[in-house]
């Protein structure tokens, strides 16, 4: 099929403008590639350190008989249901590679933490910039420098993206990431979400929301809606870096531990063949900039998490490509929306699996000429591997069988029947600044709000509002002071709840922030992200309560109603400082005073290592 006008267009654009970023990432890559195999870069004492706690057969095959070392990058963690089942894969993913004729190494841990535990604490300011961090643990684990390959091992939010970012520093190296899988379906998500909305309005306690909640979230894997961490998930596999078909399969699943080997087996290709070296293409070069816009089509066929406009940024730049959210806007006007999956449907991503999953959706846009796949994978079969499904075979082997058509159009829908003509991402732009809006699960006669705001200066603040009854009205609710530079830029699920009961009772609401919103932001338009944020004297601190909000996803437009007499008079409002005493004390944020004072805007990823 050939490849759509447009996507060749800005795939076009995107490679003109990272010319020279991108050639001075490949020269970087191509110098390490140059270098002597493994430990043969190393003096004896320094190979001595790296394997005196090693078994002597593992010691002989990787110094007297210069055998591959995989190095193995874990965000396991037993309080994160998505990392818990990574506690017994180095032992696998270790006789494995023996049997290849290779040995692996836990090369370093990565801190995991997750959003659903610190959603409304002073601990989610920690939360984006904990990916940096992990990108800075990962080259720490790599910088030993005795590694032939590397295993990633992580899921969630985070922890996906920093692993990429700080293993396309060591571009060299062959990389797969080694998934774990979604739980199992519990408490549906829509149920969920009422007995949330139940609480917030006092209409059930503690004992009941917490019931529903741990029925929800009731076992190892995933979380089951569509948010950032299975949005990551899908995007791996549009990218061709893991194992192909082993996104969505559970961690209780038979499958799961043999996909595990295989994923062994890939990265050591060239040691199975019998043939010199490895034959998985190093990572820097599977990421180049034709991978990237497969991951941003993905993205926006599916409806996935907004946080990859901001991650998929970051991790773009890591590979020295550049990407801002008008690519992300120019494909989600060609890209159609291909699937429902909560929070843009009542389907779980089990649900999703069963429908044909990523397989499904991959095969769907290769064929309608919206993807590359003239693509580097990990998979000698390139990207077409990714349109099948992985079974077992009668006799215990492992096999991946076609994915067929989809098996429930209310969660999958072929291109040529899609849920929506474009993607599920809107680019907004006006005086207020840029900020996109995930319209995929926002009804139809809501992508247009225009209506006085009321500003506060934290998510607090307007859940006092909400409970005080000061709401009840059409109203566009701005929450500032949000961004990276201010706080951390922590996610403000937990005001979906209250923001869906005042949609409930009638009135027309909307969000506008400089913050986050993950991907379940549900119901209510939201425009976030936006840049510049506040605390850089973006517009939001110029707003006062009472101004006239028009929010327009349709024209792709966030402006406020005031005259331009009026608003070039006014000057921003300084950050209070009682926000920004609490936002630099306590639960460790100390620590991150760096981060804040150096991140970029959003749209360039919120990088703290560029700044």
């Amino acid at each position: 099929m050939k490849l759509d006008a447009a996507v060749n267009a800005l795939t076009h654009r995107i490679r003109q403008r990272s010319q020279a970023t991108r050639q001075a990432y490949l020269s970087r890559l191509a110098l390490a590639l140059e270098r002597k195999p493994g430990v043969e870069r190393l003096g004896c004492a320094n190979v001595a350190h790296a394997f005196a706690a090693s078994p002597a057969n593992d010691k002989l095959r990787v110094v007297t008989q210069r055998s591959p070392n995989i190095g193995i990058v874990s965000a396991y963690n037993d309080m994160l249901s998505a990392h818990a089942p990574f506690q017994h894969y180095p032992d696998i993913i270790k006789i494995e590679a023996r049997k290849l004729g290779a040995t692996a190494q836990v090369a370093g841990g990565v801190p995991a933490m997750c959003d659903g535990v610190t959603q409304g604490t002073a601990g989610m300011e920690l939360s984006l910039f904990s990916r940096d961090v992990i990108a800075m643990s990962t080259a720490i684990a790599l910088s030993h420098d005795v590694f032939d390959a590397a295993l990633l091992l992580g899921v969630c939010d985070k922890i996906v993206p920093g692993l990429l970012i700080g293993a396309l520093h060591f571009g060299h190296l062959p990389t797969l990431f080694v998934p774990a899988g979604p739980m199992t379906s519990g408490l549906s998500n829509g149920e969920k979400a009422k007995v949330r909305e139940k609480a917030a309005q006092g209409l059930v306690g503690r004992s009941e929301l917490l019931q529903a909640e741990s029925s929800a979230y009731h076992a190892a894997g995933t979380c089951t809606f569509y948010g950032t961490a299975n949005s990551n998930q899908m995007l791996l596999e549009a990218m061709g870096l893991q194992v192909p078909g082993t996104a969505f399969v559970n961690p209780s699943d038979s499958l799961r531990e043999e996909l595990t080997r295989e994923a062994v087996r890939t990265v050591l290709a060239g040691r199975q063949q019998g043939g010199e070296g490895l034959g998985c293409a190093p990572l820097g070069r599977v990421v180049d900039e034709r991978c990237i816009v497969n991951a941003m089509v993905v993205l926006l066929a599916t409806g996935g998490s907004t946080n990859h406009l901001i991650h998929w940024v970051a991790v773009a730049r890591a590979a020295g490509i550049v990407i801002d959210w008008d690519d992300f806007s120019t494909l989600s006007a060609v890209v159609p929306l291909l699937a429902r999956v909560y929070p843009n449907g009542s389907a779980d991503v089990n649900q999703f699996q069963a429908a044909g999953g990523p397989g499904f959706v991959i095969r769907e846009l290769l064929d309608a000429g919206l993807m590359h796949g003239d693509v580097l994978t990990v998979r000698p079969g390139g990207l077409r591997e990714y349109t099948r499904v992985p079974v077992s075979t009668s006799a215990g082997t492992l096999d991946w069988a076609d994915t067929g058509a989809s098996r429930d159009d209310s969660v999958l829908r072929p291109v040529s029947a899609p849920f929506g003509a474009t993607g599920g991402l809107k680019l907004l732009r006006g005086n207020l600044g840029r900020s996109v809006i995930k319209v995929s699960a926002v009804p139809q006669d809501r992508h247009q709000i225009e209506a006085p705001c009321r500003v506060f200066d934290s998510q607090e603040a307007l859940h006092q509002a909400f409970e005080a009854d000061e709401l009840n009205r059409d109203l566009v609710c701005v929450v500032r002071w949000q961004g990276p530079q201010a706080n951390g830029m922590p996610e403000l699920h937990k005001l979906t709840s209250p923001l869906a009961v005042l949609q409930g009772r009638g009135f027309r609401v909307a969000l506008v922030t400089d913050g986050r919103m993950s991907g379940a932001s549900g119901k209510v338009p939201a425009a976030i992200h936006v840049s510049p944020e506040a605390a850089a004297g973006g517009a939001l601190a110029r707003l006062r309560d009472g101004d006239v909000i028009q929010l327009d996803a349709v024209q792709g437009t966030l402006q406020v109603l005031v005259s331009s007499a009026v608003w070039d008079e006014r000057q921003p409002v300084a950050m209070p400082q009682e926000l920004v005493d609490a936002n630099a004390l306590g639960m460790g944020r100390e620590l991150f005073a760096g981060m804040r004072r150096h991140a970029l805007t959003a749209e360039a990823g919120a990088c703290s290592w560029l700044g």
